[in-house]
């Protein structure tokens, strides 16, 4: 069984996620949430963002690109300490 815990930061739906977490698919990311949480997926959204310029004195900078995912529960369904989100 393959370990999921590595994909999964916390349900914070802003957070820049690592280099290891951006190479997870829709399909590892459905595993994972219904693995750890123990809950029922319906569907997952990944959006890729890029990067943003930024200026560091006379030079410009890029910010690192980075992935969120959407990730819809079945109704009834609640991750336990997080029903606020």
């Amino acid at each position: 069984m393959k370990a999921y815990h590595y994909l999964i930061k916390g349900p914070i739906i802003t957070e820049k996620t690592h280099a290891l977490r951006e190479a997870a698919n829709k399909i590892e990311i459905r595993k994972a949430i219904e693995d750890i949480f123990k809950v029922k997926v319906l569907g997952v959204n990944t959006i890729h963002f890029k990067g943003k310029k930024k200026k560091m004195g006379k030079t410009m900078g890029v910010r690192p690109d980075w992935k969120k995912a959407v990730v819809t529960l079945a109704p009834g369904e609640k991750i336990a300490g997080f029903e606020a989100l």
